[in-house]
């Protein structure tokens, strides 16, 4: 590097693949199971606190239940029912992935998430390719950078 030239610190995205393999496959798996079970989980809390919650002001409130009351109880089972329907698409969504996963074969690349990195930058750099730069890892293990650095 010429230090009489100037230069720029810059920020760019780095994409991160990883190549499938079997232990990428079963740990992935693994992930996408545990979240299953944890939105399974969160479900079932969510039954049992909007249930709990009704009771409460069922208890409190006279009998029978007047207009007030009965809009409470509404409110609360319309709130379960939004937060069941996120925690079923997200549910959803980790079934389709965990398929998906099932399918991939092995050495294919897939995405795995991005991060960013600093570059430095000087006239006559080409900016284009430099701000295109992936990783590859195998199990973990950086295997390959591929773009300007």
């Amino acid at each position: 590097m010429d230090l009489s030239k100037p230069q720029l610190l810059l920020k760019r995205v780095v994409n991160v693949k990883a190549i499938v393999t079997s232990l990428w496959k079963e740990e992935v798996q693994q992930q996408l199971q545990a979240q299953i079970n944890q939105l399974d989980q969160q479900l079932q809390q969510l039954d049992v606190q909007g249930q709990r919650a009704i009771t409460e002001i069922q208890k409190q409130s006279l009998q029978p239940p007047g207009p007030q009351t009965l809009q409470q109880i509404e409110n609360i089972q319309v709130q379960v029912n939004q937060k069941k329907s996120e925690l079923l698409e997200q549910k959803n969504q980790s079934l389709q992935n965990l398929q998906q996963v099932q399918f991939l074969e092995l050495d294919q690349e897939v995405n795995q998430f991005q991060m960013e990195s600093f570059f430095r930058t000087e006239p006559g750099d080409n900016l284009i390719s430099k701000m295109q730069v992936e990783i590859v890892l195998r199990d973990g293990i950086v295997e390959e950078i591929r773009g300007d650095i």
